[in-house]
């Protein structure tokens, strides 16, 4: 592994994410790359993670920039994970917003033990309309 380069809202493509995303084990629909480069098109904070021109994790948020921003999609390739690429995706989407805002996300089960190790506090007042597909 070397030296990892993070690139604010970097063009990105819809395959090189869900290509991540596979080897992340997140579940997002891979499959339907269309899907996928809609998500990226209209995100409009992304974090990206590469090594050596590949894209190793991504940070992909929604936010006003000024109340809130939810972090939709944080994948890092399973060859990286443990290694602070998560972490410093994070840091990195903290850094584009001020102290006036909100950092908010949606774990998947086998993550909830991570996210208090980056410094999020569990939030027990959230509802959900899950999408059908």
């Amino acid at each position: 592994m070397s030296s990892i380069e993070y690139r604010f809202n970097a063009p990105v493509t819809g395959q090189e994410v869900a290509d991540v995303f596979k080897r992340s084990g997140i579940n997002r629909p891979t499959d339907d790359v269309e899907r996928i480069q809609k998500m990226i098109d209209h995100g409009n904070l992304i974090i990206t993670a590469w090594d050596e021109g590949k894209l190793v994790g991504i940070a992909r948020s929604l936010t006003d920039f000024c109340y809130c921003c939810y972090l939709s999609d944080l994948a890092v390739d399973k060859e990286y994970q443990h290694s602070g690429v998560g972490k410093e995706l994070i840091h990195q989407t903290q850094m584009r917003l001020t102290d006036q805002v909100s950092l908010l996300l949606l774990s998947a089960p086998t993550a909830m033990t991570y996210y208090p190790k980056v410094g999020f506090d569990k939030a027990e007042n959230a509802w959900i309309i899950r999408r059908k597909r």
